[in-house]
């Protein structure tokens, strides 16, 4: 585990949470579960407590907290995707009972926010032709999933 984590706190979905994570992503893996010794309030021995896993080199914490702390978008992965077939694969996998939000945002079924962006959109939203990075950012502004060609298309004018 790496000195920082992100630790994300879920409502009894820990385990099928990390599950779910490293066998979307490549080079990741579920390092470590702790089980509780006992049992407490709202649980009994043997329950998983928290879940170490690693996403693609970087070290997450899933615990079981219970209700009280859902997710919001205040805070997002963002996924650096290389290519239109990237965006697709990687927001079919996350919409799965999840929630498209807009402009390459989506929400899973974990209620877990999820930037799915293309590689090549901020390269164009910092093109210093300003001209041309407000048509992209205009023609992201109306999609939910990000369409490469159509982003490249705006760059064009």
């Amino acid at each position: 585990m790496g000195k920082i984590s992100t630790f994300l706190w879920f409502d009894g979905q820990a385990e099928e949470a990390a599950a779910f994570y490293t066998g979307l992503f490549p080079d990741s893996s579920i390092d470590q579960t702790t089980r509780s010794p006992m049992d407490y309030p709202g649980g009994t021995e043997g329950d998983v407590i928290t879940v170490g896993f690693t996403l693609t080199g970087r070290s997450f914490i899933a615990m079981n907290g219970g209700p009280d702390h859902p997710f919001t978008d205040a805070i997002s992965l963002s996924i650096d995707c290389a290519d239109q077939a990237e965006v697709d694969r990687y927001w079919d996998a996350l919409g799965e009972g999840g929630e498209p939000v807009m402009c390459g945002w989506i929400r899973d079924r974990f209620g877990l926010s999820w930037q799915v962006t293309p590689r090549i959109l901020p390269q164009l939203l910092a093109d210093p032709d300003r001209a041309k990075a407000k048509r992209v950012m205009e023609a992201m502004g109306q999609m939910l999933k990000i369409d490469v060609a159509a982003i490249e298309a705006a760059a064009k004018g």
